[in-house]
């Protein structure tokens, strides 16, 4: 089980790995250049614990399941595994060999099966023509290979595999197909079916809700429930993490908290840790500040004594007057000697948190305007799509729902004048700006992090830096960082970033939970409540559309089939 908050490392570190336990991790330090990404972190993971991994974008969430998995090696420490039923991990953002077809990246997860089956044929053939002092340890050992193999549901892989796809939205799929002709999502997709078919014993799941439909998401959360084995993952989604997750790890700073009761016990500790650091830091600036204003008081009282004077005198000497100053330069003493006390033991200060902070939307248009006028439009070449007819104005929040490859994406496209219609047409508001936030995370470019958002808002370096600092998505000293070196987290947030610094009066926003941290999308979400310009939002995340249902009167459209309708 994962140790509570009160343990050290070290004091893990001197205990005897429980009999239970199916991963421990001592010591682990990862480094990525000069940046250290994990140092020396403790962790070990029972035969039933469901963890979930929270934690900034760029924290190191990912660099953690890696490590667990055993895909990546640590710079130190040791990674000690007891999971005789394997371990099976699916990536945030899964990358294949190009020239690796689907089927192939099916066989690469479930192996283990064929390395079973393999094992179980060779047995069985010794059997044949063992004398009988061998049979017996022999027909032990099939005994061991066939129960794994059981354990797994190794005999119903191929029919629980292809309801998994055909639940995933790729049922249809070619399997000979090459893999690099996938889209991320549906890579993604690929992975998680293959993970969660392939009956291991500890199952890591990196942002496995991305890119699930309503009826992915169902056949996700049924196939949690019936795991008896270990669970870790990193999520997003918020009403997921409170049903799965039981106790959670933040990554922070290279270092991990550990809190137990669930993802509502974690918001719970967070907000006391909060409170109590805000405190602290408060009585600390008081007692700093007294401490200058009695080293200021009685400075000021020693500077108006008069200077000492000679006074007549007799016998051999002169007396001079006694120095009434001595009180107070006494005091000044004390107080710069608690200062000094003060600044070295500083009070942590709150962290900073980073702030999403929403650009004004179009000047010069009232609420109400209408902006985009749809009229029965119509693709008949691929990508094929019929939209019907409505209006969408200023200031209104629209949601697009409809299952996988439906052609919500397109729809979008479409009212942005990326994808031209073939018959209808929709009419747009003079100088009319829409700002995007794409599904897929696209190619960066520049050498740093913030010559990538100069270039994407055509703005000069030295501009882009403060544009991009009152955002709060990023803090100042990540701006030199290489786009490829940051997080799949970072680049959504450094494309959230471009998508809303130039000033528009339609936000397209196409998944946009995805890839963000949950405190990150509260903020995106109360940042979006005051935006005066119109919303598309594409989103499965039930908690997002919660949301947006609590604050305005929200516009539906579904998506199905390549048609849309306006639902009522």
């Amino acid at each position: 089980m994962t140790h509570s908050r009160n343990v050290r490392p070290s004091d893990r570190r001197e205990q005897d790995t429980e009999p239970d336990d199916v991963c421990l991790l001592q010591d682990i330090a990862v480094s990525f250049g000069e940046r250290d990404v994990l140092a020396g972190i403790e962790l070990s993971i029972s035969a039933t614990d469901r963890i979930a991994v929270l934690g900034d974008n760029g924290s190191g969430k990912s660099t953690l399941m890696r490590v667990i998995a055993g895909n990546l090696a640590p710079d130190r420490g040791q990674r000690t595994m007891n999971a005789p039923g394997a371990v099976a991990y699916a990536a945030q953002n899964p990358r294949f060999a190009q020239a690796m077809s689907v089927q192939q990246v099916i066989d690469s997860y479930h192996q283990r099966f064929r390395e079973l089956e393999t094992l179980m044929r060779v047995i069985s053939n010794r059997l044949d023509d063992a004398p009988e002092d061998q049979a017996q340890r022999l027909l032990q050992q099939l005994q061991k290979v066939t129960d794994l193999y059981e354990a797994a549901d190794g005999y119903s892989l191929a029919p629980r595999l292809d309801s998994a796809l055909e639940q995933l939205g790729l049922g249809q799929m070619d399997r000979q197909r090459p893999v690099a002709q996938l889209s991320g999502g549906q890579s993604s997709r690929l992975a998680l079916a293959c993970v969660l078919c392939s009956g291991a014993q500890l199952l890591l799941l990196d942002e496995p809700t991305n890119d699930l439909d309503e009826t992915a998401m169902n056949w996700l959360e049924r196939t949690i429930d019936k795991h008896r084995g270990a669970l870790v993952l990193i999520s997003h989604d918020r009403m997921f993490l409170k049903r799965f997750a039981r106790s959670i790890i933040e990554v922070s700073d290279g270092q991990l908290a550990h809190y137990g009761n669930g993802y509502d016990g974690y918001l719970h500790a967070k907000e006391q840790e909060r409170t109590a650091i805000r405190v602290a830091y408060g009585k600390w600036v008081q007692e700093y500040e007294r401490s200058q204003n009695l080293v200021d008081k009685y400075a000021s009282r020693v500077a108006a004594i008069p200077r000492k004077r000679e006074k007549a005198g007799f016998g051999h000497g002169n007396f001079r007057a006694r120095d009434s100053s001595h009180g107070s330069t006494s005091k000044i003493r004390q107080a710069k000697s608690r200062i000094e006390e003060l600044e070295t033991h500083r009070a942590p200060e709150p962290a900073a948190e980073l702030a999403f902070a929403m650009p004004s939307g179009g000047e010069g248009q009232h609420s109400g305007e209408t902006l985009l006028k749809v009229m029965n439009s119509q693709r008949s070449i691929a990508p094929r799509l019929s939209t019907g007819s409505f209006e969408i104005r200023l200031g209104e929040r629209w949601l697009v729902t409809g299952s996988n490859g439906a052609g919500k994406s397109t729809l979008l496209k479409m009212l942005a004048g990326e994808l031209e219609c073939t018959a209808g047409r929709i009419e747009r508001a003079a100088h009319l700006h829409c700002a995007w936030l794409r599904q897929d995370i696209g190619i960066l470019p520049g050498d740093s992090l913030i010559e990538a958002f100069a270039s994407a808002t055509s703005q000069y370096v030295q501009d882009a830096g403060a544009s991009l600092a009152k955002l709060g998505l990023f803090a100042p000293q990540d701006f030199l960082r290489h786009p490829m070196a940051l997080s799949v987290g970072q680049r959504r947030r450094l494309e959230l970033a471009v998508a809303v610094s130039t000033k528009a009066q339609v936000l397209l926003l196409d998944e946009p939970t995805n890839h963000l941290s949950p405190a990150l999308v509260e903020q995106l979400e109360a940042a979006l409540v005051d935006y005066p310009g119109t919303v598309i939002t594409v989103s499965h995340d039930r908690r997002w559309q919660q949301k947006m249902r609590e604050h305005a009167v929200v516009h539906r459209l579904s998506v199905s089939a390549g048609r849309v309708e306006l639902v009522k």
